[in-house]
């Protein structure tokens, strides 16, 4: 099996629209993890139904018994979180503040507070409309281990490639390097590039790449909107000649793109030339995985 990560070194590259678009013409090949749980999307491309929904419980979070408490105080004055708090009615817990430290929890003369596993999301498994299976989570506000929770989106989907024989796991993953990204990258066979004709962008991509670099983990590339910035089009070749990754697409500023999103369908779905571009990328990425 072979999971192939899309990924943006930054947002508003067209990385979801054209992962969405993959997931929708190899729909038969593949499995769908939304890994970008932080500000999941591709759930408004692919119209899953939500059948299976699981809760996702991730680190600590302090709660008060206030039959218990006498209201000393000594939980607020060494909270350093600002996350206890006192009234008439007891001690309460600001659950955003709340860190799951557990020095209250140690520090009570009580023994009220107890430090409980927070419930820090949402984990779906989808049919989506074009008969496919997608796994997608939603993080609660202020939720955290948010990569935690993609590597259960990835296992999942995982899971289910293997259970109904599906021969590759395709990856939305989050902008940028951090966490997320990091987790979404375990077990990758290759990551397609989502990039764009900026410096911003190219300086990103080379952050990424450095990334991709430590784990060993090749890479293939699409340039959105190339025809906005000759010069910096330019630069992102030379960097992708100098890395040796494949330029698998370029495709020019399309509005499509734009009124696709807001139909709630895929570019693949709005737009026959784009609908043939995603079919040659697909077909690039599965010759680079089988060389």
């Amino acid at each position: 099996m072979y999971e192939i990560v899309i990924l943006s070194g930054k947002g508003g590259t067209g990385k979801t629209s054209i992962a969405a678009s993959l997931a929708m013409i190899a729909s038969k090949e593949v499995v769908v993890a939304d890994c970008d749980v932080d500000a999941a999307n591709m759930h408004l491309l692919l119209n899953p139904d939500f059948a299976k929904i699981e809760d996702f419980y991730s680190g600590l979070l302090a709660v008060v018994d206030n039959s218990v408490c006498t209201a000393c105080g000594k939980c607020v004055s060494i909270c350093r979180f600002d996350a206890l708090s006192l009234n008439n009615s007891g001690c309460h817990v600001n659950e955003f503040n709340c860190e799951g430290c557990g020095y209250c929890e140690k520090i009570c003369p009580e023994k009220a507070i107890s430090m409980l596993t927070r419930k820090s999301g949402h984990v779906f498994v989808s049919t989506i409309k074009s008969g496919g299976t997608m796994v997608h989570a939603r993080l609660e506000p202020g939720g955290e281990n948010s990569g935690k929770l993609v590597a259960k989106v990835k296992n999942e989907a995982v899971k289910l490639a293997h259970n109904q024989g599906k021969e590759y796991v395709v990856v939305d993953g989050s902008p940028g390097i951090g966490c997320p990204v990091v987790s979404s990258l375990s077990g990758a066979s290759i990551v397609l590039l989502v990039t764009e004709p900026s410096i911003s962008a190219l300086n990103d991509m080379k952050r990424l790449c450095q990334l991709l670099d430590n784990f060993k983990i090749s890479a293939a590339c699409v340039i959105n909107k190339s025809d906005l910035d000759n010069v910096s089009v330019s630069e992102i070749k030379e960097f992708l000649y100098e890395k040796s990754i494949p330029l698998v697409a370029e495709i020019t500023y399309n509005k499509v793109f734009t009124d696709a999103m807001m139909n709630g369908k895929t570019i693949a779905e709005f737009d026959e030339h784009l609908k043939k571009m995603s079919i040659d990328i697909w077909k690039k990425i599965k010759q680079l995985l089988n060389k």
